[in-house]
């Protein structure tokens, strides 16, 4: 299996988030994430930066979260259609830089004091054979939000 450079996405004294690609494709994409931290479940603003390696018609995410060694979350959407897409990554043409910013809300969810794997996808096919994307993305929470 491919093992890419760890990238440091944010740590403080409560978390720590760092990801790798999942292949051995070159690709630009840079993500920073703030605050960095689990205290009253914060809202995290997200600034992505990428250059698809394809058009991009059609996108479908899937997010699989493990926890103590069993997968705690299996998550898939199709967040590209072609037809009324919200999100701003829907419609760009490979090589084109897409830049964008979304909140991610924390307060749906408790993570207790461990190692999380996450795992995220990003494919241009429904069937999951065409892989855009793929991170591999480790997230420590140090200590349980107050």
């Amino acid at each position: 299996m491919y093992k890419s450079r760890s990238e440091l996405l944010c740590t403080s004294s409560d978390l720590e988030i760092s990801y790798t690609f999942c292949d051995s494709i070159a690709q630009t994409f840079v993500f920073n994430i703030t605050p960095c931290t689990m205290v009253n479940r914060s809202v995290w603003n997200v600034v992505l930066t990428w250059i698809p390696r394809s058009d991009i018609t059609f996108l479908k995410a899937a997010f699989n979260v493990w926890y103590d060694g069993a997968r705690a979350l299996d998550w898939k959407e199709v967040l590209c259609s072609g037809a009324d897409d919200e999100y701003t990554v829907c419609g760009a043409l490979k090589g084109e830089t897409v830049a964008t910013t979304f909140d991610i809300k924390g307060a749906r969810v408790t993570f207790p004091q461990a190692k999380y794997i996450i795992i995220v996808q990003g494919f241009s096919d429904d069937s999951e054979k065409n892989m855009l994307v793929c991170l591999n993305i480790t997230m420590t929470v140090k200590r349980e939000a107050l």
